[in-house]
């Protein structure tokens, strides 16, 4: 079974945090995601730029409305993206549980499905 994990963490510029944090994190990550891979249950994974870099769109009265930034005000960014596949929910949360910003954000766990060109849903939708 296919499970995204969404990694929401606290949006700070570089300058804040540091250049040991960012070097801390990103060999979290890297190991991370190796030991993913070498498990055989990765299928992707996505560092997201800043939620300033973003553009929402949503539809208001029937006309596309397109803005800039998150369409959430909140300290919290989604971060990043880690899908996986997996025997079932239990087994996406042990592997959740050591994605690293378990310590200082919340990763959040969602099944997901795969859809094809020919219309099929396949996987756990």
């Amino acid at each position: 079974m296919r499970y995204t994990l969404l990694l929401h963490y606290q949006e700070a510029e570089p300058e804040e945090l540091g250049a040991e944090v960012i070097e801390e994190a990103q060999r979290a990550f890297a190991a991370y995601a190796r030991t993913l891979h070498e498990a055989g249950v990765l299928i992707g994974a996505e560092v997201l730029q800043p939620s300033a870099n973003s553009t929402t769109l949503t539809m208001v009265d029937g006309r596309l409305r397109v803005q800039d930034g998150p369409f959430a005000d909140t300290r919290e960014q989604l971060g990043g993206t880690v899908v996986i596949d997996v025997a079932d929910l239990d087994a996406a949360i042990r592997w959740g549980r050591e994605a690293p910003p378990v310590q200082w954000g919340a990763v959040e766990i969602r099944p997901g499905a795969t859809y094809t060109v020919e219309g099929v849903w396949t996987g756990n939708g």
